[in-house]
């Protein structure tokens, strides 16, 4: 047992003396894939990554030997005996619409012992296939070439640090350009929001769509000509009620356009699922002034080019303060197009973690995905009664949000995010960026702090959060919600690492994902006290798994332990053997999935001889992210003598990004307690190079380590761009769903 897998099993309160994880009845060990270690038994033999791991039980030569050549391959790679089936793909009609791009966070509601609703968010659009191939798949032209030119046009005009692009918004309705960036704009919110697809399983136990009047699309223009606007709650309410502010007001009310940037989400015991806005600030102005109104959407104009496609809510006039929310929608409702509750807090939404207690307040979770991002949870004012009532969801609309402050000890305490909260921002010296966004006022917006005596300065001039919003109380607190993330930094919330998943645990505890403790010169970085590497840096890449129980296991408790043993990062490193962790799942044993977010230009990028560029400066720990190939999926069992290690499950197709695992039960099917099916999005296949064309290929040289760090030159077959899933040469890549299955229609464990 490796002082990894100690601190690992010490993380998630287990140990390897319970009952082994192993073969169910009837199964029979697979044999072929990777080896594992002794005395382990799985359901399934891992695949072979480009990576040699502990769990490979391979010696240090015969690991060079067996990774010295590796083909990485364009298609989604399971265990022997496995299998998958293409649920639903980019482009396939949904209700009135389609099946959106990107699509991302999955939700099943099992409606009947073989019916189902599926929930899918549709993150966001990958400019260079979706460009390429949007009128091969949906079967019409856009104006790309001619709306291109305008923008370059415009662009090479704009003077200083404004943001490039057109600020269509301000062109007369008439004009040419105009309905062209509309008619784009259009079509590329069509492909985000959330879409409900109607499954039903066959005899043999295989998910396939069906037909229900409960499917639809709530897209990033739904309201804007149909009608179906979204809904909100809460004081956040009171800002968008404004007929005029400081800043922009849309005049729509408390009526929200669309819904646009769903990235990962949640579901309820009593059936409604909530899907989260993320990097809206691509699309839509995120500053506010102090009164919580928007900025100008000339602050976010349209733009452009081969590799991004920005500002789509510019042309429409969306106001920024409106966008960046938890929404929440009932599947099984065809009439509920989704409800924004502002309580939840704005920001770049990643996860939902819905914790509902008979007696006990709601507890939701959910992390900022930026660097320097808080943790947050809304806890509300009434209490459960029953957690299948659906009544459950009006008590979102009265609470109180909180946001993390980690001590190093293991122990923190949860900050309120209200008017009369102190002014306590943590200095620059704490953060591994050695910066600060902070609010600016008056100008509205934020500045960055990057000294400790301008955190002594905005201390001393702001005493409380209500200082620095304006209004009545309850107009205040709508605002310091709107301005929730640089809120939370004025009152000395820690920053952290990109937190993208939050999961409740069996026991009620909260697993989070940490993808990158990187820096960023615009956003921040973490804090050093709680995010340093097993290597010691302060700026570790490879994120973490944390886990955090509440004080006597209370959701609504003030204070909390939490515990981090489960970094990213070659195994030699001191890392578990993965990158980026993303989304988790768990089964119906307990045990935890996990699926990984590395940036898609970093797949496969190749890796030089000593880890050194050719002029012998050493690679960043961002570029030596190629070692690890494709995003995967990774089982790691919690209990029996496998427990704290992660396995390979899967790897996904070119430049994908494995996301938004989900299981279905076999509970109906006779088999309670275990999981029949696992639901997958792959997301964003050929991201970097598009269609795969004729096969194309190449041969990459990779610097590698052994489990006990010894180099090694790997010889990689790289696939240039992607076919998934028809993986028919020169066949456009499309974002689809996929579900898994086991052998013989077992048990996925």
């Amino acid at each position: 047992m490796t002082l990894n897998r100690r601190h690992f099993l010490i993380f998630l309160g287990a140990t390897a003396t319970t009952a082994a994880c192993g073969i169910r009845p009837g199964q029979k060990p697979l044999t072929s894939g990777i080896p594992v270690s002794p005395g382990v038994k799985l359901a399934f033999q891992p695949v072979k990554g480009p990576m040699p791991l502990a769990v490979n039980a391979l010696a240090s030569d015969r690991q060079m030997t067996e990774f010295s050549q590796y083909e990485v391959v364009d298609d989604l790679v399971l265990p022997e005996g496995f299998t998958y089936d293409v649920i639903a793909t980019w482009g396939e009609k949904v209700g009135d619409s389609r099946f959106g791009y990107n699509n991302d966070y999955l939700a099943l509601v099992e409606t009947s012992p073989n019916e189902a609703l599926l929930s899918v968010n549709f993150e966001y659009i990958s400019a260079v296939p979706w460009q390429q191939t949007y009128q091969q798949v949906i079967g019409k032209a856009l104006p790309l070439r001619e709306v291109n030119t305008a923008v370059k046009a415009a662009t090479q005009a704009i003077k200083g640090d404004q943001v490039p692009g057109l600020n269509a918004y301000a062109l007369p309705d008439g004009n040419p350009i105009k309905q062209q960036v509309k008619t784009i704009c259009k079509e590329g919110l069509i492909d985000q929001g959330v879409g409900i697809i109607a499954l039903q399983r066959s005899p043999a136990g295989k998910w396939a769509r069906s037909q229900s009047t409960a499917e639809r699309r709530i897209t990033g223009i739904s309201g804007l000509e149909d009608g179906r606007y979204l809904k909100t709650t809460g004081p956040a309410v009171a800002i968008f009620q404004k007929t005029q502010g400081q800043g922009y007001v849309d005049k729509l009310g408390d009526k929200i356009i669309g819904t646009f940037q769903n990235c990962a989400g949640g579901i309820t015991p009593w059936g409604t699922v909530f899907s989260a806005e993320e990097n809206v600030q691509v699309q839509i102005p995120e500053p506010v002034y102090a009164d919580g109104t928007s900025f100008d959407p000339s602050h976010r104009p349209f733009n452009i080019t081969d590799e991004e496609l920005t500002g789509l809510g510019n042309v429409f006039g969306l106001a920024g303060n409106k966008y960046g929310w938890i929404v929440e929608l009932d599947p099984a409702n065809p009439n509920d197009y989704g409800t924004k509750h502002t309580w939840l807090g704005r920001y770049r939404h990643e996860a939902v973690g819905v914790r509902v207690v008979t007696g006990k307040p709601l507890a939701f979770y959910s992390g900022c995905d930026r660097r320097g991002g808080h943790l947050y949870k809304f806890v509300s004012k009434g209490t459960v009664t029953n957690p299948k009532d659906k009544a459950n969801s009006k008590l979102l609309s009265d609470g109180m949000l909180y946001v993390a402050q980690f001590d190093a000890g293991g122990t923190g305490r949860w900050i309120p995010l209200t008017p009369t909260t102190a002014i306590a921002p943590t200095p620059p010296s704490f953060l591994s960026g050695a910066m600060l966004p902070l609010p600016q006022r008056p100008e509205g917006g934020s500045f960055k702090a990057d000294d400790d005596a301008q955190i002594e300065a905005f201390q001393k001039k702001y005493k409380t959060l209500g200082d620095l919003y304006l209004g009545s109380e309850l107009e205040k607190q709508g605002a310091i919600l709107i301005d929730a993330h640089f809120a939370a930094n004025a009152v000395g919330a820690t920053c952290t690492a990109r937190p993208e998943d939050t999961e409740i645990a069996p026991d009620g505890s909260l697993f989070i994902t940490f993808t990158s403790g990187g820096i960023s010169k615009d956003d921040g970085s973490p804090d050093i006290r709680i995010f340093t590497g097993p290597d010691g840096s302060t700026a570790y890449e490879y994120g973490w798994i944390m886990r955090l129980a509440e004080d006597s296991n209370a959701p609504e408790s003030p204070t909390f332990t939490w515990k981090m043993a489960a970094p990213g990062g070659e195994f030699a490193s001191g890392g578990q053997g993965f990158a980026n962790p993303d989304n988790l799942a768990f089964d119906a044993q307990g045990n935890l999935w996990m699926v990984n977010d590395m940036s898609s230009d970093k797949l496969n990028q190749e890796v030089p001889a000593k880890r050194r560029e050719p002029n012998g400066v050493p690679l960043t720990p961002s570029n030596l992210r190629g070692i690890y190939g494709n995003n995967a999926i990774w089982y790691i069992p919690l209990s029996g003598e496998a427990a704290g290690q992660p396995y390979l499950f899967g790897i996904g197709p070119m430049d994908c990004e494995t996301t938004g695992p989900c299981f279905a039960s076999g509970d109906s099917l006779g088999d309670r307690g275990t999981n029949r099916a696992l639901f997958l999005s792959i997301q964003h296949p050929g991201e970097v190079n598009g269609i795969r064309k004729d096969m194309a290929a190449e041969m990459r040289q990779f610097a590698m380590h052994t489990t006990d760090g010894k180099e090694f030159i790997q010889t990689r077959k790289v696939p240039i761009g992607s076919n998934w899933p028809s993986k028919q040469a020169n066949d456009p890549p499309k974002p689809s769903v996929v579900a898994i299955y086991p052998p013989s229609s077992g048990a996925m464990v």
